[in-house]
């Protein structure tokens, strides 16, 4: 008979690596503290990482380079963290404008609103995601670069915005049809729509 950890780690490998997975997605495999057990064994043999608490990855390896593991991105992190917990998502401040490219800058810590739970998850090597709670109706935008462009735009400060950003900001803007951008209206801040607005001209 195979062993519990076998049977997890056969299914989490047929989702191929850098696949991300939880203890609660194989809880109809056996007690939660089976469950547990397996994973942590699995992490001590060296098939899976832990890159946070009750989040686990099937890592990449890198073997062309000789890179070995390859650890999976914070924003692969978060993204596994929202869906076990079915909540939505979406990054802010230095984050946001890097994403955008409004920024060179890359934070240690990343900060995202959700709809879920409120919390702080600690990686490897300092680094961290916090999690901030808001209102559904803050994260209702049908495009994701609007949505993007809120967050990232508020961070600068309507007085603070320069005129290198504000190019690169309607080169962004240019890229979306504007009815496609009408719909996340009643979203924006009026500066910011007027910012978009201007873009078409």
């Amino acid at each position: 008979m195979q062993s519990l950890e076998d049977i997890i780690i056969t299914n989490i490998s047929k989702r191929g690596r850098g696949t991300i997975v939880s203890p609660l997605d194989y809880a109809g495999y056996g007690d939660s503290k089976a469950v547990q057990k397996a994973f942590e064994r699995l992490t001590a043999n060296e098939k899976l990482i832990r890159v946070a608490r009750g989040v686990y990855c099937y890592p990449k390896i890198d073997k062309v380079l000789g890179l070995g593991i390859l650890y999976p991105t914070i924003e692969e992190i978060a993204a596994a963290i929202a869906r076990r917990d079915k909540a939505k998502i979406v990054p802010t401040g230095t984050y946001a404008l890097n994403k955008l490219g409004l920024s060179t800058q890359l934070p240690m810590n990343v900060v995202y609103l959700t709809d879920g739970s409120p919390r702080k998850v600690k990686l490897e090597g300092n680094r961290g995601i916090q999690f901030k709670h808001t209102a559904k109706k803050n994260l209702a935008f049908q495009n994701e670069i609007a949505m993007l462009l809120t967050f990232a735009l508020r961070e600068i400060g309507e007085n603070n915005i320069n005129d290198t950003q504000l190019a690169h900001v309607r080169n962004l803007v240019k890229s979306i049809p504007l009815e496609t951008i009408k719909k996340d209206f009643a979203l924006i801040p009026a500066w910011i729509r007027k910012i978009i607005l201007d873009s078409y001209e």
